[in-house]
């Protein structure tokens, strides 16, 4: 069993050592592109240290406060991740499309003292303000650093423009006392059921998880030569670890891509580069692929496409690999292993698999007693390794039910190791719905179903869609006649738009188990 001492470069006892290494090493190229601008690493560099300055002297924070970053992928989002990094916080990435809601409970829950917001959102904030212990608001607008007559004003909350030149008026502060085992971020995740908790993740965590990942691609991601399309968003984990720390560190060009979901400006942002490297999800290699302007895009020095968040299928492989001339890598990982547990060698794809698991790491199959599994035989996933979450944060028992007593990690996917020893992920253990790489929990929806007066009883479900995956579809049962659209309507003040039922089905009665638990397997069938 390896230590996380090993994966951790000499000297480092924080992430705010390691970034502002790969800052001092990388400082003459570009590091981040997005709506057109680029900023250099050293350019990166000034800016997160002028924004540690005004978080520590000016809004009073110290190491281990949470602070919560609600950016679209735009330059303010790694100048602020990685600004809270050097100011020893902890970062709690927060999703911006987030309903009021899910905003109350994840800063309540993490304890955030500040927060960073797109000033299109404030509303949403501004709804729960009272009901939260966020002291400190910063805004911004997504093209203030670009044109700064555009940063946005108000009463009560500082601009991002007026955070880094207060910032720059004293010095950036010390972190003495951080320990590399601290907690450095909070990811938000539903783990295998219920409640959205906090996946704790401490610094060596996350740049243990760099070194693996870069360890498994190798020669494959050279330094300062590598250009990263980055179209996931960075508050997911997937595009936080491995883009934002992993391929920066290399000293990486990152093209940030803020809405995917508009096809035509994804690519007419990344028509005019040679990019070199793709990071997506399965059903963004699709629609892309099989979109007419895509195929005019520069792929001669596309060499490296990587997947994961969802199951990546042989159609997008093909699809992806006609236009682009590129084969796609899977890998394997959740919040809770900061993310990559598992990765398929570049150039030796074992596809239908997750490849093998990265330096460091070990993977049982679990029986249901759990004990473990013999080569071949199928059962729960569980990971042990340095990238392993330190636990759900301030719930022991929700991460006694995910640790062994070995220090395995159950992941609630069901697996088998091949001969080869590469992993095959089989199904879900639980009823999550994975849409678009999101987790979906059914027991968030049919909570939110049934808080509607005209809904008795509630059933989510995920059904497999082709363009996202899967799509959630629900079943209710009424206490009153009310239409489908208006049901919808009710879901959508509550939730963020992929987790709204895509169908809307009303039953008479939902299936039931003799002491009255909803039989969802039964929906399915």
């Amino acid at each position: 069993m390896s230590t996380q001492s090993e994966f951790i470069p000499e000297n480092v006892t924080s992430i705010g050592d390691f970034i502002e290494g790969f800052f001092t090493q990388h400082a003459a190229v570009p590091a981040y592109t997005a709506l057109g601008q680029t900023y250099s690493y050293a350019q990166i560099d000034t800016a997160s240290a002028q924004f540690a300055s005004y978080c520590v002297h000016q809004l009073g924070l110290s190491a281990g406060d949470r602070i919560a970053i609600q950016l679209p992928n735009i330059l303010q989002n790694p100048i602020a991740v990685y600004g809270a990094f050097r100011a020893g916080l902890v970062v709690v990435n927060t999703n911006p499309l987030y309903t009021p809601r899910e905003m109350k409970h994840q800063f309540n829950d993490s304890g955030a003292k500040a927060l960073v917001i797109l000033a299109d959102f404030l509303p949403k904030y501004t709804e729960i303000a009272q009901d939260i212990g966020v002291e400190s608001v910063i805004i911004t607008s997504a093209t203030e650093l670009l044109m700064p007559n555009t940063a946005p004003e108000h009463a009560q909350y500082v601009n991002f423009t007026t955070v880094l030149s207060q910032g720059a008026l004293s010095e950036l502060p010390s972190r003495s006392g951080i320990n590399i085992h601290d907690v450095a971020a909070l990811q938000y995740t539903g783990g295998t059921t219920g409640v959205s908790k906090g996946a704790a993740l401490s610094h060596s965590n996350i740049i243990s998880n760099c070194v693996q990942t870069l360890d498994r691609l190798g020669d494959n991601f050279e330094s300062q030569h590598e250009m990263v399309v980055c179209p996931l968003p960075l508050y997911h984990i997937y595009a936080f670890t491995v883009c934002m720390m992993a391929f920066a560190s290399r000293g990486a060009h990152i093209l940030l891509i803020p809405n995917p979901r508009d096809p035509d400006a994804f690519i007419a942002a990344i028509k005019p580069h040679q990019f070199t490297t793709f990071a997506g999800i399965n059903t963004l290699f699709v629609g892309l692929a099989s979109h007419p302007d895509f195929k005019a895009c520069d792929f001669s020095k596309l060499k490296l496409t990587i997947s994961g968040g969802t199951a990546l299928t042989m159609a997008a492989v093909d699809v992806w690999r006609g236009v682009t001339g590129c084969e796609i890598t899977e890998g394997y990982g959740l919040s809770e292993t900061a993310p990559v547990a598992a990765f398929n060698q570049v150039g030796n794809e074992q596809y239908g698999t997750v490849g093998l698991p990265v330096d460091g790491t070990e993977i049982a199959i679990l029986a249901d007693d759990g004990s473990h599994q013999p080569q071949g035989q199928t059962g729960e996933i569980a990971v042990r390794g340095p990238q392993v979450m330190v636990g759900y944060w301030r719930r022991p028992d929700a991460t006694a039910e995910v640790m062994t007593d070995d220090g395995y990690f159950r992941t609630g996917d069901v697996g088998i190791v091949l001969e080869n020893g590469c992993v095959q992920i089989v199904d879900r253990l639980k009823d999550m719905i994975i849409v678009s790489g999101f987790n979906v929990y059914p027991n968030e929806i049919e909570e939110v179903l049934t808080q509607h007066p005209a809904i008795l009883e509630a059933a989510v479900i995920g059904k497999p869609d082709d363009k996202t995956g899967e799509r959630v579809c629900a079943y209710v049962s009424l206490n009153h006649e009310i239409s489908t659209s208006e049901i919808e309507a009710h879901c959508r003040k509550q939730l963020t738009a992929y987790k709204v039922p895509k169908e809307i089905h009303v039953l008479t009665e939902l299936p039931k188990s003799s002491v009255g638990k909803l039989l969802r397997r039964m929906l399915r069938d």
